[in-house]
């Protein structure tokens, strides 16, 4: 049969990702922060865009509508002519005010400069030290390559030997400018390993406790594993002597270089709450911080004003005022889209709310989206960085959807559930006896529950517990 090319027409339906529908999407997603500074860019690029600035009011209703909320354009709120004045920024006394201040005047605001905090790094307090003592030029290069070497924990990252090639001088040097680096504050600094900075600070805190010392000189490794005896038995010495200076070494801190971390804390801001009104729940969304936006009037009047005129002044409006509409659009619905998701959740975990983690339900995304009508990977970007503020505490949108695991009774449990009841046995547990992985198995098994030791071992490593051998306390 001889091959022929030839051109025919088929209809078909496909999607197609408009960048309207992208930043929808793109808007589901985002959390709190994330959002507020996309919204702060878009006000840089877009002039069309104007946050409204409403006054505050003594009482806020306690439960918004969304499901009826249906925004327009036309829905976006706008202000009134009789707006008050704006504080106008005074450069001379370096704040806002809404007058002059008057000659004679005191001014009793704090100066800018009180304003300016700057924590001082562990770099900063050893490059003081450095200076005050009376190092040679030489001996202060070496002693810089070392400051500037050393991690967030305080270890010297570098080797004696590539300190002395990068430096061009001798290796005792080297040496002699590092042990009295390490006598600096605070104690174990610029160590090479966890073994010498515990070495050092047990030199200057413990300075008679030669035991200590040799514990973690010649048994650290069995010391990480609580096998007291083993030590006791090398260093021919009871197990009260072992146990007394294995509580003076705990004392001790492997990352001197930690108390001077320049980490911010970040607080977490829940993007909805939950409060309980007699026998209901009821959903209120948090939308402190989220900037209310409107459409500039004064370019909205300046197209009515020239109707008629074309230009690219005109269509560079009208494209400003299209992208600003879409923007303010997906705003409202992305937060009706978080309401309904939340009052969803809320229907399916009263439990929850009502007695605790214990009785947290096994959901799915599929649960929620057939609930709500919408796609699970719609539901799976609204819960992602989102946090519910409930009456149980604060917990990420994810926390509610987890698996189930069955139970001699032919019920199913939640997974989180498991996690808590496993937290409880654990603290409850004698520490010279500490459960194995096995044993928290048959405890299990006693309460209904069926699950095998090796899905056991992840929930415990999950919760951050060691396991029983390093568990275990002698006395």
């Amino acid at each position: 049969m001889p091959l022929e090319i030839r051109q025919s027409l088929r209809l078909v339906q496909q999607p197609i990702m408009t960048p309207q529908l992208q930043q929808a999407i793109k808007l589901l997603q985002l959390s709190r922060m994330e959002l507020v500074d996309l919204v702060r860019q878009e006000q840089e690029e877009n002039p069309i865009l104007e946050e409204v600035i409403e006054p505050s009011v003594e009482a806020e209703p306690l439960e918004t509508n969304y499901e009826t909320l249906t925004p327009s354009p036309s829905e976006v709120k706008e202000t009134s002519d009789e707006e008050k004045e704006i504080p106008r920024l005074d450069w001379g006394t370096r704040g806002y005010s809404s007058r002059t201040r008057e000659s004679g005047e005191e001014d009793e605001r704090p100066t800018f400069e009180n304003f300016l905090t700057k924590k001082t790094t562990l770099s900063d307090h050893l490059f003081w030290q450095l200076l005050l003592n009376n190092f040679t030029e030489e001996e202060r290069l070496i002693g810089t390559l070392i400051i500037g070497n050393l991690n967030e924990d305080g270890l010297l990252q570098l080797s004696p030997e590539e300190i002395a090639s990068q430096s061009g001088l001798e290796i005792p040097a080297v040496e002699r400018v590092i042990q009295e680096i390490q006598a600096f504050d605070p104690p174990g600094v610029a160590a090479r390993d966890v073994r010498e900075c515990l070495l050092l600070q047990a030199k200057q805190v413990y300075p008679g406790e030669i035991l200590v010392q040799k514990i973690i000189t010649d048994h650290l490794s069995l010391l990480a594993k609580k096998n007291y005896q083993a030590i006791a038995k090398g260093l021919g010495v009871s197990l009260e002597e072992v146990v007394r200076a294995t509580r003076r070494i705990s004392e001790l801190d492997p990352k001197p270089g930690r108390s001077f971390s320049d980490e911010n804390i970040l607080y977490i801001t829940p993007d909805v709450y939950v409060y309980k009104v007699g026998d209901e729940y009821v959903v209120v969304l948090n939308e402190d911080g989220v900037p209310k936006l409107r459409i500039n009037p004064y370019y909205r009047d300046i197209l009515r004003e020239q109707a008629q005129s074309t230009g690219e002044a005109r269509e560079y409006i009208n494209e400003k005022i299209r992208s600003a509409l879409w923007l303010i659009k997906s705003i409202h619905q992305r937060q009706r889209t978080i309401y309904r998701v939340a009052k969803s959740i809320v229907k399916f975990q009263r439990e929850f709310l009502d007695r605790g983690v214990s009785f947290l339900k096994p959901m799915i995304l599929k649960d929620v989206a057939m609930d709500v009508d919408m796609h699970e990977s719609t539901i799976s970007r609204v819960t992602s960085n989102k946090y519910m503020h409930t009456p149980q505490g604060i917990f990420e949108l994810k926390y509610f959807f987890n698996s189930s695991i069955n139970t001699s009774r032919g019920e199913n449990i939640a997974s989180e559930s498991v996690k808590e009841k496993i937290r409880e046995i654990l603290s409850k547990e004698d520490r010279q006896r500490p459960y194995s992985d096995q044993e928290l198995v048959e405890i299990l098994k006693k309460q209904d529950i069926l699950i095998a030791r090796r899905t056991v071992t992840k929930y415990r490593e999950i919760l951050g517990v060691l396991p029983s051998t390093w568990r275990k306390q002698i006395i």
